[in-house]
């Protein structure tokens, strides 16, 4: 999701400073030494220092000379850059966002938690929010609640768009669920209010797919480039794939224009290891990595971000990708955050600290499905804007 020109770019800053024997010697706010740093974004996989000064990164190399208010011991882990969570509903809880950012979140999106006429409470939580939080105004009124009963008429067009100039500090797009048990066959009109909502402002919407009246394929000519598709391993009825269990070619040619496959992970109905496999084998590797998570999330399968990225690792994504689709994938989906997924020199000092534990772990789909793993991501530190988070 990154072109050769950002990429050309982003790496010619890391050389500036990582280019020689030892960043030359200064004073810095923080130093976070010896980790294995990872970032897509500039094509880095290597142990390394890095240097912050003023909340920015000033210097990566493989040792940083000079002294520093702080230094944090990364020996052993994963530096990468902060983690970015498009499909969460951290805008229900106040105590949400900052959990989240103990994982690694240092950036996030609440999926549709509010709808025009309870957005206020949603952009409160995240305006006040210690990190970058922004939010997709749910198309229904009432926004997406538990034990919700929508009803067709609660898609009012007129009222998103004022919610969406109300709050345009924050809203970033529109979400839609398209599941049959809860628009039936109306899910095609659904989707174009929701188009038509966000048709003002540019915004991208994003669709929660799975169990559908529609079929995929009568779905995807709806979407335009920057489009989202969440719980994109959804099983049948109306999955990605064929009867044959081929993928639609329809699928791949969206990817091609741009619209984006997101792994949503969440706990009902949205993946199960046969629908991962099946995809897998075929290469369709997620685009961005989001987990459906709110604050109750600790105690369910999803347990945490690095959780997630884990179960992808364990199918086989590879690591680096693994990563990019946590950052900087993400970032380039949503210009919101479009200084974010980096450590690129100068870039806001925002990084995930994850340790890679060896051992015996069980993951778990959406259906009680298990596999064994041999590898699972745990949080170790979060720096934001520079300054290291207190952990809990």
């Amino acid at each position: 999701m990154t072109d050769r020109r950002q990429l050309l770019g982003a790496t010619a800053g890391i050389l500036l400073f990582g280019g020689t024997p030892s960043a030359r010697a200064q004073s810095y706010d923080l130093i976070v030494r010896g980790g294995r740093v990872i970032d897509p974004s500039v094509g880095l996989n290597a142990v390394r220092d890095v240097g912050i000064i003023a909340g920015r990164i000033a210097a990566i190399d493989t040792r940083i000379a000079g002294d520093a208010s702080e230094v944090l011991d990364a020996s052993g882990k994963i530096v990468m850059p902060g983690l970015i969570d498009i499909h969460t509903h951290a805008g229900r809880n106040r105590e949400a966002p900052l959990a989240a950012l103990r994982d690694g979140l240092t950036g996030l999106i609440d999926a549709g938690s509010g709808g025009a006429d309870t957005i206020d409470s949603v952009t409160d939580v995240l305006r006040n929010a210690p990190q970058r939080c922004r939010a997709l105004l749910s198309i229904m009124r009432g926004g997406i609640v538990p034990g919700e009963q929508p009803s067709f008429a609660d898609a009012n067009v007129d009222l998103a768009r004022g919610a969406i100039a109300r709050h345009a500090d924050i809203v970033v797009g529109v979400k839609l669920r398209i599941s049959d048990n809860l628009i039936g066959d109306r899910d095609l009109e659904l989707l174009r209010r929701a188009q038509a909502a966000v048709a003002p402002s540019g915004l991208p919407v994003m669709v929660h797919i799975g169990q559908s009246y529609s079929p995929l394929r009568a779905v995807l000519p709806l979407l335009k480039h920057g489009d989202v598709v969440t719980h994109m391993y959804a099983p049948a009825p109306n999955s990605i794939f064929d009867d044959r269990g081929r993928l639609f070619p329809d699928v791949l040619a969206a990817r091609r224009r741009g619209v984006v496959f997101d792994f949503g992970h969440g706990v009902t109905g949205h993946f199960d290891w046969d629908m991962v496999a099946r995809a897998t084998e075929q290469g369709f590797w997620p685009d961005t990595i989001s987990t459906d998570w709110n604050i109750n999330s600790r105690n369910t399968i999803v347990t945490d971000f690095p959780n997630v990225m884990s179960k992808l690792l364990m199918v086989g994504m590879p690591l680096t990708d693994v990563i990019a689709a946590a950052t900087r994938n993400p970032a380039r989906a949503f210009p919101a955050f479009a200084d974010g997924g980096t450590l690129n020199i100068g870039a806001p000092a925002d990084i995930a600290i994850l340790e890679l534990r060896e051992g015996r772990f069980e993951f778990v789909d959406n259906y009680g499905g298990t596999k064994i793993g041999r590898q699972r991501l745990f949080p170790f530190a979060t720096v934001l804007s520079g300054k290291r988070v207190p952990r809990a």
